[in-house]
């Protein structure tokens, strides 16, 4: 049996250099090197979090899209449909406003289950859009993600552990925005990193003194040196 927990990881703010975006290559060894289940669960689209664990050379194990789409590693399910979200999207920009990517905006080309807008597009009109079509919209830090409220990290980790055989309830997670804290309710322990909203710190169990991927590195270190 492995001596380390399950792992759930949110990716940005979390894996994430101290200036808050890129991966901060020093996570790659602890994950490597890590001997349970280390459960990748963000808001990014379905390929992102599959290419990081190829990259990391990890099992491809993930949730993303904030629940949207689950992968076993064997199996992808998939918990919402796009139209919905997809045609807020149509109407936000009748309306006058843009997804704000640019070019080919690649934030949303493979997502299944929600769009991502840039915050720096007013939020007030995608709401109001949004609730139309019985979609919320939340703020990540990153991105005002549209999608559909029923759907959650949180829910979408627990169907992973049924399917995959990981004990989400023996689980520590690492995440810094309100889209984790449904899975702070599933685990056996959270942290929240230094560099988290008010949403994540209030979920958390502990509220870490580093930010970013030095408040992730903590964890690993702490939880494997002690057994926790």
């Amino acid at each position: 049996m492995a001596s380390d927990p399950p792992l759930v990881l949110d990716i940005d703010g979390t894996l994430t250099r101290p200036e808050g975006f890129g991966i901060d290559p020093r996570i790659f060894n602890p994950l490597l090197e890590w001997d349970a289940p280390v459960v990748l669960a963000t808001g990014k689209a379905f390929p992102y979090p599959i290419a990081l664990c190829h990259f990391l050379a990890i099992p491809e194990i993930a949730v993303a899209e904030n629940g949207g789409v689950v992968y076993t590693g064997e199996e992808v399910t998939v918990t919402a449909d796009r139209a919905a979200a997809q045609a807020v999207l149509e109407e936000y920009r009748e309306a006058g406003y843009a997804a704000g990517w640019g070019g080919d905006d690649t934030i949303n080309r493979w997502r299944a289950t929600e769009v991502a807008i840039n915050r720096d597009q007013p939020r007030d009109p995608l709401e109001a859009i949004a609730a139309d079509y019985g979609l919320e919209v939340i703020d990540t830090g990153y991105a005002y993600h549209v999608k559909d409220p029923t759907v959650t990290k949180g829910q979408g980790l627990l169907a992973l552990g049924e399917a995959a055989g990981i004990e989400v309830a023996e689980a520590v997670a690492v995440g810094d925005s309100i889209n984790d804290v449904s899975t702070f309710e599933v685990v056996s322990r959270s942290f929240a990193v230094a560099n988290a909203d008010a949403d994540a710190r209030k979920a958390a169990d502990e509220v870490l003194e580093e930010t970013h991927a030095d408040g992730t590195l903590a964890v690993v270190e702490r939880v494997r040196a002690s057994g926790e």
